[in-house]
């Protein structure tokens, strides 16, 4: 929640609260991160014959999801700073550009203004398109041409101005992010979430269903496709149960169930993780030629659940997240980190080995350098697909046919072999060649629109690539699922899945009431409108940028917050007394309930209220929750992994404890993520039965790369 909400005045000072990303975002992460354990351990199960407990918790799961403030503050001690719509800064005052244009009538456009970035395009790339509405202004000038120039702050404003005219010229059904994106940049429409509906994209990927309700007679829109599988279509029904409609069937079924009587054994004796217990995908092989985040994450969840995941990278196209400036290892390494008690400066980006984010990403992984744009590094992938469960990619839509490993070709190679691919919006469809990134989905799907303070304020957003990692557990949750239909069926399958699919389905119930009550979305803040609370919000508390999270639902809730707070009178004051009053005037009722809570320390408010039955909890930092808070630390949430080049460092524990076969993030080689090119040998020897004159040859044709090590040491 520190991560979301609005810019603050110049003098970086908030004048609003953090806003939480609405529609029980909790709730979906838990769930997601819930349901890949589970089809986890009933593949065990159906190896093994043994069941387990699986539990979670939501507070650990939502405090691990935030992308970029919890690996800047681990490494280098950088506290974050939220922004309107964009990714949270280390800056408490900004120089960046705003993230979202308006236009002529009053909507908004997220365009993509970042230049000199590892993997990405240049937002001078849009010269062209303005030129073409002569709108360039000097933009087309050779001095733009000059990389230092277009990466500076001021030409990053330039540039902003600029397209924020353009933008606010025309009106937003002109669908000008589309020639945008035609230029190769990944704009995106702010759209309400109804505003899919009808899209033709998803229509053919068959993302919507009408289900039918017989009770009222009549079909109602639902989002009932997470991704799309060839040949494997979605169970679109039946609508969701009355209350007791099915007791006495299901009562029934459990009346006749025989017991499993398979054999109870494990089926890798020799499979034990650091935990000293099996691992429920012990035997599972991924390659994986996925990058940056939405992709590459996926494949951290199998490893920590025992796959042998291999990350296939070459140099001529590295993963950007390998020279993000995110949580890059300090000069001096984790000593240097332990001792200071402020903010440590990133260091430059001297190696592909330093990015404590990516090796987080990353984690339990091994790495092969390998090149496939030579023929010879393609031959060497293609003996590793025949010997792989799955291959994952994070490609742009139909690079893996143009370079030769399409599906039918995979197939040919493995015929068991599952398929999974990640990108914005999808191959199938009409927007294949889209580019995005996680808030051109967020965008695009109506998550950015729904979250933030009712109009005339803007959107606010989410403050991070909240589909990044969302899309990594919805993809891992697909290749877990392809697994477990594969040890049922004996067959592997084509996993199309797109980060704006998943960011559909977190709207809730948007389309849903769309669809029934034709009431389009509309921002509500911190407020509660489905469940009726207030108050209901972020107040703010003692220090400087602190907030503390209330709810009252019931009254009594509601009179030991008057208690707590030294206000009995709000009691019998006719505005507050009764929860109908309150909702009347909420506008009155918060601004009384802050101006209490400011004289307080959250911390021991928190403690009080929640003593006295009240909803509450602190709005807390990555400092917080790494240094201070008691439940995480009893949880072990965090594991200090070991990594080739930069030493050991904490990194994210699986937030879902299995009883039998508990996740571990070093996977089965007990590590943090792979160097470059560090497990190349290794995996051609041991996996390939390649020679060393073999391996010889690849390295003098450019087959393989060698690794490669930062010029700067950080290990002791």
């Amino acid at each position: 929640m520190m991560n979301c909400g609005y810019d603050p005045d110049p003098l970086g000072d908030y004048e609003t609260p953090p806003i939480a990303p609405q529609m029980w975002h909790a709730y979906h992460v838990t769930g997601e991160m819930t349901a890949m354990s589970v089809i986890a351990a009933l593949i065990y199960r159906l190896r093994s014959g043994l069941g387990q407990q699986v539990t979670a918790n939501v507070h650990e799961a939502v405090s691990k999801n935030t992308e970029t403030d919890l690996p800047d503050w681990i490494f280098l001690r950088q506290p974050h700073y939220r922004r309107t719509g964009r990714h949270s800064s280390r800056s408490p005052v900004s120089v960046e550009p705003t993230a979202l244009a308006r236009t002529k009538d009053g909507r908004w456009i997220l365009p993509w203004q970042q230049s000199g970035l590892v993997g990405f395009p240049d937002a001078f790339e849009i010269t062209p398109l303005l030129k073409r509405y002569g709108m360039e202004i000097d933009l087309a000038d050779p001095t733009y041409q000059d990389a230092a120039v277009r990466t500076s702050p001021l030409a990053a404003m330039h540039l902003a101005e600029a397209v924020g005219r353009f933008v606010g010229s025309l009106m937003y059904d002109r669908d000008l992010w589309r020639e945008a994106q035609a230029e190769g940049l990944p704009w995106a429409p702010v759209r309400r979430p109804e505003e899919n509906i009808d899209d033709e994209h998803w229509r053919e990927r068959g993302t919507f269903s009408d289900v039918y309700h017989s009770e009222l007679r009549q079909s109602f829109t639902y989002v009932t496709s997470k991704w799309l599988a060839p040949g494997i279509p979605w169970r679109t029904g039946p609508r969701p149960p009355l209350l007791g409609e099915h007791t006495s069937q299901v009562l029934g079924e459990w009346t006749t169930h025989t017991p499993n009587k398979r054999y109870q054994t494990d089926p890798f004796p020799g499979n034990r993780s650091a935990r000293g217990k099996p691992f429920a995908l012990a035997g599972v092989r991924v390659v994986d030629l996925s990058w940056q985040l939405a992709s590459a994450g996926a494949g951290r969840f199998l490893a920590a659940f025992g796959a042998e995941v291999i990350k296939v990278e070459h140099e001529s196209r590295w993963d950007g997240m390998r020279f993000a400036s995110i949580a890059r290892a300090p000069e001096g390494g984790r000593a240097a980190r332990d001792a200071a008690t402020a903010p440590l400066p990133a260091p430059q980006a001297d190696g592909p080995n330093l990015c404590g984010s990516f090796m987080e990403i990353n984690s339990g992984k091994l790495g092969l350098a390998l090149n496939l744009k030579s023929e010879e590094g393609k031959a060497v992938l293609t003996d590793l697909i025949r010997s792989a469960d799955i291959v994952v990619e994070g490609f742009s839509p139909g690079t893996m046919q143009r370079i030769g490993f399409g599906y039918e070709r995979l197939r040919e190679i493995n015929p068991s072999i599952i398929y999974a691919q990640q990108s914005g919006l999808g191959q199938h469809g009409t927007y294949g060649n889209a580019r995005t990134f996680g808030p051109t989905a967020q965008a695009l799907t109506g998550l950015s629109d729904m979250s933030g303070l009712p109009d005339p304020f803007q959107p606010a957003g989410i403050g991070y690539s909240y589909l990044d990692w969302f899309g990594a557990y919805n993809l891992a949750t697909a290749m877990i699922a392809a697994l477990h239909r594969r040890e049922v069926t004996g067959e592997g399958c084509w996993i199309d899945s797109s980060q704006a699919e998943t960011g559909l389905f977190l709207t809730g119930t948007a389309i849903l009431d769309y669809s029934v009550n034709h009431r389009s979305w509309s921002r509500y803040g911190n407020r509660s409108p489905y469940k009726p609370a207030a108050p209901h919000g972020a107040f703010p508390t003692e220090g400087v940028d602190r907030w503390i999270a209330i709810a009252c639902f019931a009254q009594g809730q509601w009179q030991a917050l008057a208690e707590v707070l030294g206000h009995p009178d709000w009691l019998t004051d006719t505005r507050f007394t009764h929860l109908r009053d309150r909702l009347a005037h909420q506008d009155e009722l918060e601004a009384q309930v802050s101006k209490a809570t400011a004289a307080w320390d959250g911390f021991a408010l928190m403690s009080v209220l929640q003593s006295r039955g009240v909803p509450a909890g602190m709005c807390q930092t990555a400092q917080d929750r790494y240094e201070h808070d008691p439940q995480l630390a009893h949880l072990n949430w965090l594991v200090e992994l070991d990594q080739d080049e930069i030493g050991v460092w904490p990194v994210k524990e699986h937030p879902v404890r299995l009883s039998r076969t508990p996740a571990y993030v070093g996977g089965p080689y007990n590590r943090s993520g792979p160097s470059y090119g560090q497990d190349t040998n290794d995996i051609l020897i041991r996996i390939l039965n390649y020679t060393p004159q073999r391996i010889s040859r690849l390295q003098e044709n450019g087959a393989i790369a060698r690794p490669i090590r930062s010029r700067r040491v950080i290990r002791g």
